[in-house]
């Protein structure tokens, strides 16, 4: 199956995407100019992500660039104007694909095959996991450019990794390579540049196969959460393990392991999200 989006979504800014049992694969596909990245690009991804979100056939999604990049940045071209004052600043965002990849109920993975400048980097922290080319180029250099760090980069980076290194990257505007990113917690693994998109879909492979939907959209919700403090993630655990325990997909899981085969899952996101939705007003209510 193949999805790429009206005409006016993608303008010449195309976003693919291709989805095939189970997995989903969004592709910035502007491979001649290194998929830099404009207005359009963020509204057609942003259309792909809540395609992705919606549809419960989809249990993982990969972003990934075609060709030798990942993405190379703000397109920089005079005609472009990327950095130009915009025309409504009222409906301006310096996070223009809506929705992001953490709001996604499926597990996001950035293969990141090669080099991610800029919002090209600020748009792989938005993923769960994210796969780098070690001889990736990778920076957001946006200081060095007389503008600040986008895409809730900071916000992003000092989750996945620390205050000291978000000051490293942000304030400095540095290009480190894909062996650094491991080292400095960005990069989840850090493979050659041919294997990436590979290693990222045999992951997203094993939990379409293997893991249940509701579980992981419950886990990646608290991960993502923002009071993220022990008693409220204690709550919230406990709230979700009532939630599903004594369901199907509890029992299915136990027998599956014990049968050692793939799980038969009944639980759908998008059917059962309103019981989460439930539990979190009453939750909240308390």
């Amino acid at each position: 199956m193949r999805w790429v989006g009206t005409s006016a979504e993608i303008s010449s800014e195309p976003v693919r995407l291709d989805i095939v049992d189970g997995v989903a694969v969004v592709t910035l596909d502007r491979p001649d100019k290194l998929n830099v990245f404009s207005g359009g690009m963020g509204s057609s991804l942003g259309a792909a992500y809540a395609r992705c979100d919606a549809d419960d056939s989809v249990r993982a999604v990969v972003l990934t660039g075609a060709g030798r990049a990942f993405c190379a940045g703000a397109d920089l071209t005079p005609e472009a104007d990327s950095f130009g004052a915009p025309k409504a600043p009222k409906a301006f965002s310096a996070s223009p694909v809506d929705p992001p990849a953490w709001r996604i109920r499926k597990p996001v993975i950035a293969a990141v095959n090669g080099h991610a400048i800029g919002i090209g980097l600020t748009l792989a922290m938005e993923c769960d996991i994210r796969y780098i080319a070690a001889e990736a180029k990778l920076a957001i250099p946006q200081v060095r450019r007389g503008m600040v760090p986008d895409a809730r980069s900071h916000w992003t980076l000092p989750r996945a990794t620390s205050r000291a290194v978000a000051a490293d990257i942000l304030l400095t505007g540095r290009t480190f390579l894909g062996t650094e990113a491991l080292a400095l917690g960005i990069a989840s693994r850090v493979l050659p540049a041919d294997q990436v998109l590979d290693a990222a879909l045999e992951t997203a492979r094993d939990i379409a196969l293997n893991v249940n939907p509701l579980s992981a959209a419950l886990t990646k919700r608290l991960l993502w959460r923002d009071d993220a403090g022990p008693d409220a993630v204690e709550r919230a655990e406990t709230a979700y393990h009532r939630l599903l325990m004594g369901g199907p997909d509890a029992r299915e899981g136990a027998l599956a392991w014990m049968e050692r085969r793939p799980p038969q899952w009944t639980s759908r996101v998008g059917e059962d999200w309103h019981r989460v939705q439930d539990l979190e007003e009453q939750e909240h209510q308390t």
